[in-house]
């Protein structure tokens, strides 16, 4: 009886507690989320592919600064396997619109107003961004957007892709 109640407690507690942040080394969590024109964007279709999650919101000023830097990489990269999917954290769909109306995506952008893709893989702050490589696993986690990490992203991002 004392091993149950042991077992019973600890899968309480498993249960309650917060939801660990996905580190480089791990699976990235499944996801399936709508693109503007409503078609469902999944991560299990873009495997063999250099995947870059973007998890953003229209609040968000350092997400102005990282679009034109993921255009870039899209531009650079999107036609030797890299993909880049931004997450909108919205609550309202109109939010994100006007963002996008004033800063421009030249990649995907998908939806989850809900949030359950951010919870799944414990977003902490906006933006944050994983970079997948084309087996699932995440190879790099990034919070927030920082000028000088870009070169560095970069390398990943061209190291990953000639591996595959």
């Amino acid at each position: 009886m004392p091993l149950r109640r042991l077992l019973l407690f600890a899968a309480l507690i498993a249960s309650t507690s917060p939801a660990l942040a996905v580190e480089a080394g791990e699976a990235a969590p499944a996801f399936a989320l709508p693109n503007a024109k409503g078609e469902t964007v999944t991560l299990d279709k873009l495997k063999g592919q250099v995947v870059y999650v973007d998890f953003w919101a229209s609040w968000c000023g350092p997400c102005k600064r990282s679009f034109p830097w993921m255009n870039d990489m899209q531009q650079r990269y999107g036609g030797k396997g890299l993909s880049i999917v931004a997450v909108n954290v919205d609550k309202k769909r109109e939010d994100a619109d006007k963002f996008l109306g004033q800063t421009p995506a030249q990649f995907t952008i998908v939806f989850d107003p809900a949030g359950a893709t951010p919870s799944s893989f414990a977003v902490k702050g906006m933006p944050s961004s994983y970079l997948i490589d084309g087996k699932g696993n995440v190879i790099v986690v990034e919070q927030g957007f920082h000028d000088d990490r870009k070169d560095a992203v970069e390398d990943q991002i061209r190291k990953l892709l000639a591996a595959r």
